[in-house]
């Protein structure tokens, strides 16, 4: 019988671990947005140089939420306080399993009194979607899925726009578009601005570590927006970045956007597994990398060891609360960037180039990511020290780097090992070839590894880890 949910589909399957390292669903897809507007060098090199236009209009959900219980049903999924969250306020959202490991993350926006929209990946939302259903709460939501992977040259429309201006000259071409000088709100702090006679909503941020803007509005204003965007943009040097080198910022400015859900094993979590359909990203999502166990809650992970550990705060009632006050955070692994040896990474490029030699894991450029979640070993004096979990290039560093999360006795500076390249010649998924595993050198270094975002950046969850963020 086919599996008409995640339950039965684990039932059937026997070993989570196996199902999800043989998935069929290959890398997680950026969609729709064109692969390069020039080539992925320059446009990783503009928002550190220059300044870039990011569109973020089409891979992630946008889950709406009205209703008098709108905030209550926010506040008692999330680790986050929401002492002070008032209107025109962002924050990131982090909810975690009854055991206290994390299901994903996102930002929430307030929009109203009684209005929010999460947006980020499908496994906070369908969390969030399934207890505004089943929990009780005064609320109704529309759920604005992603964008199709592969659209097949179908019309794509999403409720939104949402576009990023960012990088050193972001603010000069902001203030171009205002026809004068803008207030810099406080960072997460919202507004409004007019573009092109439209009036568009704005967050305060600064992702590639200078102060820029997020806005947002009508789907059906955005080429008009963007036009007058490019327009304003050509003065200051702004590139549009393609899906090719979006995702890459994030290895420079310090965020792991797709720990695997901690949603597969449990008593209290099957109620949500019979919930979640067959074709859910959680029932669908692949598994990659040289770690691998038996035990798929070896993949969980902590808030804590994710960087987000100055975000728990135990002054309210939320799902998982008991678990991280039981929970010895000085224990848990820490994220970090890891810069990968130079000569080493040459080898794997080289042996494609040698029909007689060894034929290793290819490694994609810039982004190296081969599966929905991540999870490659990392090894100090020999023993498993983490998991090595987003992985790609940056011109800007001129570095192959990953960020990973480690055991707490690896110090910055320190050498560690990331095996690359899956056991056995590799699983069956589709993004991977047959191939020889081989060990990369690494140097253990901060998180954000780029130095204006290390120097700039709010003051936060990258480094210390605080504050908020805006997802890949």
């Amino acid at each position: 019988m086919t599996p008409k949910n995640l339950e039965e589909k684990l039932q059937a399957a026997g070993n989570p671990v196996d199902m999800l390292r043989n998935s069929q669903l290959g890398a997680y897809v950026y969609p729709v947005v064109g692969s390069e507007f020039s080539n992925w060098r320059s446009e990783q090199k503009a928002w550190a140089e220059t300044a870039v236009l990011f569109d973020q209009s089409h891979h992630m959900v946008n889950l709406f939420v009205k209703g008098p219980d709108a905030v209550r049903l926010m506040s008692e999924l999330a680790i986050n306080s929401f002492a002070n969250f008032p209107v025109d306020r962002a924050k990131q959202f982090v909810p975690v399993s009854y055991d206290g490991h994390v299901i994903g993350d996102g930002i929430l926006f307030h929009l109203a009194e009684n209005e929010v929209v999460f947006v980020g990946r499908n496994p906070s939302a369908n969390w969030i979607q399934f207890h505004a259903e089943t929990g009780g709460y005064d609320v109704e939501t529309n759920y604005d899925n992603r964008s199709p992977s592969h659209p097949d040259g179908k019309a794509v429309a999403r409720a939104d726009y949402r576009f990023q201006i960012q990088g050193p000259n972001a603010w000069d071409i902001i203030e171009k578009l205002n026809g004068g000088p803008l207030e810099q709100l406080k960072f997460f702090h919202m507004a409004t601005m007019n573009i092109a006679g439209r009036e568009v909503r704005t967050l305060r941020h600064g992702m590639a570590g200078a102060p820029g803007l997020e806005i947002w509005g009508p789907y059906q204003e955005k080429e008009e927006v963007r036009a007058a965007v490019i327009e304003a943009g050509k003065d200051f040097g702004m590139r549009q970045v393609g899906a090719r080198a979006y995702a890459t910022n994030t290895l420079e400015s310090g965020w792991i956007p797709s720990p695997l859900p901690a949603v597969y094993t449990g008593g209290k979590m099957r109620a949500y597994r019979e919930w979640l359909p067959a074709d859910s990203y959680e029932a669908m999502g692949s598994l990659g990398g040289s770690y691998v166990s038996n035990d798929i809650e070896d993949y969980y992970l902590s808030p804590y060891a994710l960087g987000y550990g100055s975000f728990v705060k135990f002054d309210h009632d939320f799902i998982g609360r008991e678990a991280l006050e039981a929970m010895d955070k000085d224990a848990e692994r820490k994220k970090v960037t890891l810069a990968w040896n130079a000569e080493d990474v040459t080898r794997v490029f080289a042996s494609m180039l040698d029909p007689e030699g060894e034929n290793y894991k290819y490694i994609d450029l810039p982004l190296s990511n081969y599966a929905s979640s991540n999870y490659d070993r990392v090894t100090a004096d020999g023993h498993l020290a983490g998991y090595s979990m987003f992985t790609g290039y940056s011109y800007n560093e001129r570095t192959m780097l990953s960020l990973a999360t480690v055991d707490p006795d690896v110090q910055i500076g320190n050498e560690v090992v990331v095996t690359w390249g899956e056991p056995d010649g590799g699983s069956s998924k589709p993004t991977v070839e047959p191939h020889r595993q081989i060990e990369i050198r690494a140097i253990v270094s901060p998180v954000p590894y780029g130095k204006t975002a290390r120097e700039e950046y709010h003051a936060g969850w990258r480094s210390q880890p605080s504050a908020e963020r805006v997802p890949a």
